[in-house]
């Protein structure tokens, strides 16, 4: 039986290596978690590092008015 396509989608997410920019815990920095391919992709230029360290600000502030998820905008056009 074929998967359907958000079982399709769900099984390549939990594939991918999701981390924080430092690599430390998220809880420990206040850092976004995503794929590591795309923290990669970021790190390699300044406007990636800019939408990056933005990204983290909003997850720090959010954090510190007790909010567990924080719309940073690194996973727009995603449904969330």
């Amino acid at each position: 039986m074929p998967l359907k396509k958000s079982q399709r989608s769900l099984k390549r997410w939990t594939k991918q290596k999701w981390t924080t920019p430092s690599g430390k815990k998220s809880s420990e920095t206040g850092e976004v978690y995503a794929p590591k391919a795309q923290i990669d992709r970021l790190k390699s230029s300044p406007k990636g590092r800019n939408k990056l360290a933005a990204a983290n600000r909003k997850k720090r502030q959010a954090t510190a008015k007790g909010k567990q998820h924080a719309r940073h905008g690194l996973h727009k056009g995603k449904k969330r």
